[in-house]
């Protein structure tokens, strides 16, 4: 039995999970063979233990293949896949069914999110996961009765399975509670990685009023920073935890252990809590592993509404209350430390309840699961490799080679152009080539594992001074032109310039791997946001879409951000609208350049807002754009500069620009991840295929200085 997911010790919950799950099946089991496939998100992995049989890198595509691989020629009987959608890569996880497209063994997956409103590429990745796992586990009604409304699911595909907890007496608190010092003290708890959502603050803010009636009460915060908050954030949350506990006067009565705790650590802070709270901030939360546990070791509970809550503390086996309520909390605190037999009674009804949910019942419902769902395979398992050719696979990248770039830069900046390979100090700088330059190096070191991330993140910072050099703050454009000698040649730049310097600093909030490059992305986006709602241009409302389509990533609730979205991703929509015809389905009388990225930005924000118009424009303009844009031999020949393309007239086929192919790479992976269509990855690597490799024997074309190609040879 092979088991797919993160596992310790990356720190999450997932990967403790994965763990716990795999060990009890082995004991339940142990004439069975059970391995791991661990998924990393570090280059250099974990320091995995021997049940980890293959690793893969979350954000390597080609690892999944290759972990399937490895899968086949081990000939697991069953594979149960840990399904979360942000610790898969991809467009909402969708690397992941590159594995299971490839393995030849019944599939389980266990959802630990089931989204009752998925955006439209969360959807498409449910519905293939459903379709290739035998069985989908969730751990609460609610999440089966989301995959019977939601996504259509049989009944006969769903299996209700607890979330498994350790087997914890039911005792005396005393021994534990002097271990940690707080002898003689009530001791709420709440444990988990931390970052926004959890609501602690709330807590906090309960806490005079608890304190006030119940002065001995230590609120107990247990557990470390989530890493991914880390990178992004630092401690910004736990330290704001600190500060307000200071500031509301009850610093005395909270205790943060900032560490992630080991199995056997957790028992004892557990046996020494009297409450236990959870006081999450989303209600569409399926599954809550802490709760399980602490529920299932008959501790007293007040939570938050969520879904998990609401099943688990059904029949007064718990309070809830509402979110963001503080004095709702502080209330039912009150409640339970009153009234010593109510809280002796609920504990004792959690307790009880919580036998069912320990580890070796909840393995022994996953292996009847696997049996099931391997008596009900349609085919046998087949044979490593049976009917499996090499050829079918896509092919190898080339390496990536930046010494032209380094040589391009200097402290300023990068150069527009070259003579040769030589800088060209003549025609000196531009924003539009520094924020792409930017956009390189977020792009190539956003697992923060490219070879050469510190000769990165020196160029990455010439490349962002420059951006932050080249925003008048005065009237919130971007110059453009610089010369050598350093002097703008222009009070303002064009609104397509100022669209992708937008675009390269959304990138940079959501991808660079330093928190101050982050800082400076996100301030320098912000003041330079407001202009461009006056924009006329289409090319600067598509960079600016495909900016805020990062920014947004990481800042979800910034309204700003988001109404601009709308208002952009409706102009976009109305332009075609208004030109498009049978035969011409743009969104101008003429195809000019970068205009891959009209369809990009609206396949992306068409995605992100469930909007199915934006989406089908997005999918039809790319398509007729994909079908001009090719030979009769069927090679990428995008539109030439010299002329473009005007409707009812000629098509220019010569001076071609670099940037058509790479725009329609990424435009076709956009469509390929929002619709999982493989014949947009095939126009992607069909635009690929138009950049000369080193190591082909293909004629080399003539270009221009500017890399544009002026003739390709005769033969």
């Amino acid at each position: 039995m092979a088991f797919l997911g993160d596992y310790l010790p990356r720190l999450c919950g997932i990967a403790t999970f994965t763990r716990d799950l795999c060990e009890s099946v082995s004991a339940a089991s142990p004439e069975s063979d059970c391995y791991v496939a661990a998924v990393s998100d570090l280059m250099e992995g974990y320091d995995y233990p021997p049940r980890v049989r293959f690793e893969l890198l979350e954000k390597d595509i080609d690892s999944y293949r290759r972990t399937a691989d490895l899968l086949n020629f081990n000939n697991a009987d069953v594979l149960c896949v840990q399904h979360e959608f942000g610790i898969y890569g991809g467009s909402a996880g969708g690397h992941l069914l590159a594995l299971l497209k490839e393995v030849r063994m019944p599939v389980v997956t266990t959802l630990h999110t089931v989204l009752r409103d998925p955006n439209h590429a969360q959807r498409t990745v449910m519905n293939e996961l459903a379709r290739r796992s035998e069985r989908l586990v969730v751990m609460a009604q609610k999440g089966a009765e989301i995959l019977r409304e939601t996504y259509s699911i049989p009944d006969a595909k769903i299996e209700v399975i607890p979330h498994g907890i350790p087997d914890i007496a039911l005792q005396d608190t005393l021994p534990s509670k002097a271990q940690f010092g707080v002898e003689g003290r009530t001791v709420l708890l709440t444990f988990g990685l931390l970052g926004p959502g959890k609501g602690i603050e709330h807590v906090l803010r309960a806490l005079p009023a608890i304190v006030r009636q119940h002065p001995n009460v230590v609120y107990l915060v247990l557990g470390a920073t989530h890493p991914h908050h880390i990178a992004r954030e630092g401690e910004r949350y736990r330290l704001g935890l600190e500060w307000l506990a200071e500031e509301l006067g009850v610093k005395d009565n909270v205790i943060f252990y900032n560490r992630f705790v080991s199995s056997t650590d957790l028992k004892e802070f557990i046996s020494a809590a009297d409450i236990y709270l959870t006081p999450y901030l989303n209600e569409a939360q399926i599954t809550s592993g802490t709760l399980a546990q602490v529920f299932g070791a008959g501790k007293a509970v007040i939570s938050t509404p969520y879904w998990h809550a609401q099943e688990l503390l059904a029949n007064d086996a718990g309070k809830l209350v509402p979110f963001a309520n503080s004095e709702a909390i502080a209330t039912a605190v009150h409640d339970y430390l009153s009234n010593s037999s109510l809280m002796e009674c609920v504990q004792k009804r959690a307790w009880a309840k919580g036998r069912e949910m320990i580890w070796p019942a909840v393995a022994q419902r996953y292996i009847e699961c696997f049996q099931s769902a391997r008596a009900e395979r349609n085919i046998k398992p087949r044979t490593a490799f049976a009917g499996y050719t090499v050829a079918s696979r896509p092919h190898e990248l080339p390496p990536v080679h930046i010494a032209h770039i380094v040589r391009m830069t200097d402290g300023t900046g990068i150069f527009q152009h070259a003579l040769f390979t030589v800088p060209d100090f003549y025609h000196g700088y531009c924003t539009d080539d520094n924020a792409r330059a930017f956009l390189l190096c977020c792009r190539l070191d956003e697992n923060g594992t490219f070879p050469l991330a510190k000769d990165l993140h020196g160029l990455a910072s010439s490349y962002l001074a420059f951006l932050a050099m080249a925003l008048n703050r005065d009237t919130g454009r971007f110059r453009n032109f610089m010369s050598f000698a350093r002097q703008w040649l222009e009070p303002a730049g064009s609104e397509d310039s100022h669209g992708r310097a937008l675009w390269a600093l959304g990138t940079g909030v959501q991808h660079s791997q330093y928190l101050g490059q982050r800082g400076l992305c996100a301030s320098l986006f912000e003041l330079a946001l407001d202009v461009v709602s006056s924009f006329t241009s289409p090319r600067a409302w598509a960079f600016t879409l495909l900016g805020l389509h990062e920014f947004i990533a990481a800042f979800p609730t910034h309204q700003k951000a988001l109404d601009l979205r709308m208002d952009l991703t409706s102009k976009l929509v109305n332009l075609y609208t208004a030109c498009a015809t049978e035969h011409w389905p743009w969104f101008e009388s003429n195809a000019t350049y970068d205009n891959s990225r009209l369809c990009q930005a609206l396949l992306l924000s068409g995605d992100a807002m469930s909007n199915s118009e934006a989406l089908d424009i997005g999918l039809k303009s790319l398509g007729w754009l994909a079908s001009i844009q090719k030979t009769p031999s069927g090679c990428f020949r995008p539109i030439g500069s010299d002329g473009f393309y005007e409707r009812d007239g000629a098509r220019a086929d010569f001076d071609q620009q670099p940037i058509e192919a790479q725009a329609m790479v990424a435009a076709c992976l956009a469509a390929y991840h929002v619709t999982y269509d493989s014949t947009w990855s095939r126009e992607a690597r069909r635009a690929f295929d138009w950049f000369p490799w080193p190591q082909r024997s293909w004629p080399i074309p003539l270009r221009s200085r500017h890399g544009r190609v002026l003739r390709w040879p005769a033969s």
